[in-house]
């Protein structure tokens, strides 16, 4: 493969739903240009793309894929991207290193809840989106349907450029309006038959060529004057009034193909080579520091790492994209991120597990390297002299989570190794070694995910693991004030201990007043504070630890120890063993001895009187609750909020978007444990959802108790 420049490189993403044909139509892709002389099938598990073993197992992607193609005189990087919504997280990468999006829908379904889910991601990148209506060699295609939902669901910016002469078994023929001509196909696909427009399809083609000309005349000045002088455009400038309405998204032309037949895969790819935009012609990324980075040959060699896999026989692909200058086998690059550098050795283009070596890239262009010392996906190098640092891709909330250990407890250490380095590979499982909950958290985008994870795990490192349910990060605080005083006296020969301590604990908001007097069981305290600390917790919530000392009852260097107890319980609260959080405490009085007292000593003591005050402060048990976003179909709405209700659900409100539903509601961490697993088996996979966390609130009495109950079995088991 000849080396590109800038002008002459095209990033496009192939997106669409679970089974709208992504992969197949990357195989028919790159058989068109020549980068293989046999096309492979999903079925037969023997695709260019999807080549991992979890892949060929399952029969559907599970890592987004490179693979380029050279077409008429420019080269086109294409990243296959996953459909399943579990898998949004390769979609997302893809999105912020390319520049269009090739949406790919099932022609049998129309829009789908991925279809929704990934639009809105090119939305939110502001990406130029072509529409591809696939299968339509299915016996159940609906084009009609397909494109008047893609009306309802974007107005006029839908246009279409072909329409097919029929569906079904014997679809065999596109009429393109901007060509004005018929495509035909054999039986066996590949170069058409480029035909006039049959009699009985020439008024249908003409008013559809009146709209697209009026739609690409609509996005240049000049094309609209010279529309609006001669009646019509040229098909040259048809094509620049596309181009720019795809660089604005003022336009979403749509496409018919049949990739499992090769038919208008050929035609799709000349109108890619054509119309769709350069990377030089697309908005400048942006540096962490502000500075706007210019796709130039002539600027500084900087690369960004956007994805890395493990792959046998080679160890770590790191993916990149130029963003500026170019780079060459051999360059010497510092990393920005981790501070060390970086030989390129070796640059390779790709198709799928296929690398071809070539000398150099230019700025804009994507490829692949391999045998990198300390390159993380993220990573930024720069040659010397150069301080570009990026960081623009951010992956979506987790929506699922389960605790995990190995089989064999000797291997928890290789697990958490191979988990960290399969976070690598997809950025959107997470990993978490909870000191809080005692466990080994993963987190994903649903079950499918997570159980895709497990496979690879068990199938390609051999290591037996299991899922449990994950305890959830209760919290503890107080509704009231209370007192209490605690000595600690311990003598068993030489130096003994001594410390009281005398505290008042009361629940803590945002501008609570200072504290001056309180009253228990007839007596009042009066409150003078010498020193106020506010502690941040890194839990969340706050401790607020007021000294009112006064006379010198307790020496002010025994105060940090009083605080260090303090904090010992609050790690540990006295009702679930749940962190504590948003308590003011006033240590008002004590006592301490001249020989006894030390550090420990006072220790022991505030631990103590925290606890006995926390006890008799009325102590209330806090959850986690997310705001959940569910997309769901009108017809499933009923069946969603019921089961949200009885998840104990606070409905907030609904509104119509893009022909799906939107509930948002607010919903304990705990109910959400197999929602996603739940909202796929009601609503047949239709709907999806986001989640985030919002804020702890107190928790109903009946599940307070509960969870008091449960504690204490624990505890009398061990």
């Amino acid at each position: 493969m000849k080396v590109y420049q800038t002008n002459e490189i095209k990033n496009i993403s192939i997106l669409g739903s679970s089974g709208a044909g992504k992969t197949t139509l990357a195989e028919a892709m790159l058989f068109e240009g020549g980068v293989i002389k046999r096309r492979g099938s999903v079925q037969a598990g023997n695709t260019v793309n999807d080549y991992f073993p979890v892949e060929k197992e399952y029969g559907y992607s599970v890592f987004s894929t490179v693979f380029s193609v050279e077409w008429n005189g420019f080269k086109l990087n294409f990243i296959d991207c996953p459909g399943s919504d579990d898998f949004l997280g390769g979609a997302v990468s893809a999105l912020n290193v390319t520049d269009t999006a090739l949406m790919v829908l099932n022609a049998q379904y129309g829009i789908e809840v991925g279809t929704i889910n990934q639009f809105r991601y090119t939305e939110q990148f502001h990406k130029p989106v072509i529409f591809i209506v696939n299968q339509l060699d299915q016996e159940k295609a609906d084009y009609d349907n397909t494109v008047a939902q893609l009306k309802d669901n974007y107005g006029v910016k839908a246009v279409q450029i072909q329409y097919p002469v029929n569906t079904g078994a014997s679809f065999n023929a596109v009429i393109d309006v901007l060509k004005m001509k018929m495509y035909r196909w054999k039986p066996e696909g590949g170069v058409p038959e480029v035909l006039d427009i049959p009699a009985d399809e020439a008024d249908k083609a003409a008013e559809l060529h009146r709209i697209l000309v009026e739609a690409a005349a609509e996005h240049d000045d000049a094309l609209m004057e010279k529309f609006f002088e001669e009646g019509t455009l040229s098909e040259d400038d048809m094509r620049a009034g596309i181009r720019a309405g795809l660089i604005t998204r003022g336009m979403f032309p749509i496409f018919c193909v049949s990739a499992g037949k090769d038919m208008c895969v050929r035609r799709t790819l000349e109108f890619l080579g054509n119309v769709v935009p350069c990377t030089d012609r697309m908005p400048r990324l942006v540096t962490t520091e502000g500075v706007e980075v210019t796709p130039d040959v002539n600027g500084p060699a900087s690369l960004f790492f956007f994805k890395t896999t493990v792959e046998p026989h080679i160890g770590q692909v790191s993916y990149f994209k130029v963003l500026s200058g170019k780079v060459k086998m051999g360059d010497d690059l510092n990393n920005s991120d981790r501070g060390s550098k970086e030989r390129i050795a070796q640059i390779f283009t790709t198709a799928g597990q296929n690398r071809m070596e070539i000398p150099e890239m230019m700025a804009g262009d994507i490829g692949a390297t391999v045998k990198l010392k300390d390159v993380r996906r993220g990573n930024t190098l720069n040659e010397k002299g150069c301080d570009y640092h990026f960081d623009f891709i951010q992956y979506p909330e987790p929506k699922y989570r389960r605790a995990v250990k190995s089989v064999n407890e000797a291997d928890m250490e290789k697990l958490s190794e191979i988990l960290t380095r399969m976070h690598e590979e997809d950025p959107t499982w997470i990993v978490e070694q909870s000191k809080e909950l005692k466990q080994m958290i993963l987190y994903g985008q649903g079950e499918f995910h997570l159980r895709t994870l497990k496979w690879r795990v068990e199938n390609n490192d051999k290591l037996p693991i299991e899922f449990m349910e994950p305890r959830i990060p209760y919290r503890e605080t107080i509704t009231k004030a209370s007192r209490s005083d605690y000595r600690h006296k311990k003598q068993s020969g030489g130096a003994g201990q001594f410390g009281e301590v005398h505290m008042i604990v009361e629940p803590y908001y945002e501008g609570i007043p200072a504290p001056s007097v309180y009253k228990f069981g007839g007596q009042e305290f009066k409150i003078s504070a010498r020193d106020t600390q506010v502690l941040e917790l890194e839990w969340g919530g706050k401790l607020v630890f007021v000294n009112s000392i006064v006379g010198g009852a307790i020496d002010a260097r025994f105060l940090p120890a009083i605080l260090k107890g303090i904090m010992a319980r609050m790690e540990q609260g006295p009702l679930t063993g749940s962190y504590a959080r948003d308590v003011r405490i006033i240590v008002y009085d004590g006592k301490m001895h001249p020989v006894d007292s030390n550090e420990i000593s006072f220790f022991l003591a505030g631990r103590n009187a925290f606890s006995t005050a926390f006890k008799e402060a009325g102590p209330k048990i806090l959850e986690p609750i997310y705001d959940v976003d569910v997309y769901v179909p009108g017809d499933y709405l009923g069946d969603v909020m019921s089961d949200l209700q009885g998840r104990r659900a606070m409905i907030m409100g609904m509104n119509s978007d893009k022909g799906y539903e939107k509930l948002m509601a607010k919903v304990p961490l705990k109910e959400m444990s197999n929602y996603s697993t739940s909202l796929s088996s009601i609503t047949g996979g239709r709907a999806s959802f986001t989640m985030k966390f919002a804020s702890y609130e107190l928790v109903p009495a009946d599940v307070q108790e509960k969870l008091l109950k449960d504690y204490s079995a624990t505890q009398s088991e061990e």
